[in-house]
């Protein structure tokens, strides 16, 4: 009875996120690129798919399929051939205050402490010192490195330097969140530690996340739903909700549910997506 009264408030924040109207909806998405001989690369090929206010999308596909291609033309740092991407009513056509990204690199200024580095957005932004400077604090207070505002980037291990990207890029309190294979430098056990730790920033922060990874498990693990790509010119070959409650601890991947979720998505690449390196 305890595990059904603890379950049933997950499973109504779930239907509620369901029920939520859009909040990007990627239309029709291609893109080409011109190359010095030969044919242009057709990177992206019809891209359709909506995501909801407070979701986690986890996307998936093959080495080239256009994953980060696609990151960049939500962030505004690139332009889709034909096509658009919209947040709400308003195309997206340059970087917005309202859309963080996560690259698969902390790239964290050397010569800047931690607190400065995740300042930098702020500072660019020209808002307010004194309170971009309080939530920066909080935010590095929530991913326990409150007692290394002070330090640089060379004091840190990979994973703090990763969790201070992530600080950055919420400083400015974007409404979604991009992160382009942030842990896949990582070692095992800290990329674990990393996904727990995202996922609980995430409840807290209220934020959208969009989430490209190489992991079946890793996808699994932190989506809502997993978007599974094809290879070049990347298509969407499913859209797979996941069926499992959260907050997910480390355990839930030893569970029966989370294997079977794991294997729909390996059949997904084996069926349509054409891949072979998961």
């Amino acid at each position: 009875m305890n595990d059904v009264a603890e379950m049933a408030p997950v499973s109504r924040a779930a239907e509620a996120t369901a029920a939520a109207p859009a909040l990007i909806r990627v239309e029709g998405v291609h893109k080409r690129y011109a190359v010095r001989q030969g044919e242009p690369v057709q990177a992206l090929s019809g891209i359709d798919f909506e995501l909801r206010d407070g979701e986690f999308l986890s996307v998936v596909g093959p080495s080239g399929c256009g994953k980060s291609t696609l990151m960049r033309i939500m962030a505004g740092l690139d332009g889709p051939s034909r096509g658009r991407v919209l947040l709400g009513d308003v195309p997206v056509t340059r970087p917005r205050r309202d859309i963080g990204v996560v690259f698969q690199q902390a790239t964290l200024l050397p010569w800047r402490t931690v607190l400065d580095n995740v300042l930098l957005p702020a500072q660019m932004q020209r808002l307010d010192r004194a309170s971009s400077t309080a939530r920066a604090r909080d935010l590095l207070d929530l991913v326990g490195l409150s007692g290394f505002s002070d330090k640089y980037p060379f004091e840190l291990s990979g994973g703090m330097q990763q969790r201070v990207a992530i600080c950055r890029a919420l400083v400015c309190d974007p409404r979604i969140l991009l992160m382009d294979e942030p842990f896949g430098a990582l070692d095992a056990m800290t990329r674990e530690q990393m996904n727990v730790e995202l996922m609980r920033i995430q409840a807290e922060q209220k934020k959208t996340i969009v989430f490209i990874t190489h992991s079946i498990p890793e996808a699994v693990f932190l989506g809502d739903r997993v978007m599974v790509m094809t290879a070049r010119p990347g298509r969407v070959a499913q859209m797979a909700e996941v069926d499992l409650p959260k907050p997910r601890t480390l355990a839930t991947m030893g569970s029966p549910g989370f294997a079977a979720q794991c294997n729909d998505i390996r059949l997904a690449f084996s069926d349509r997506a054409g891949a072979t390196e998961f």
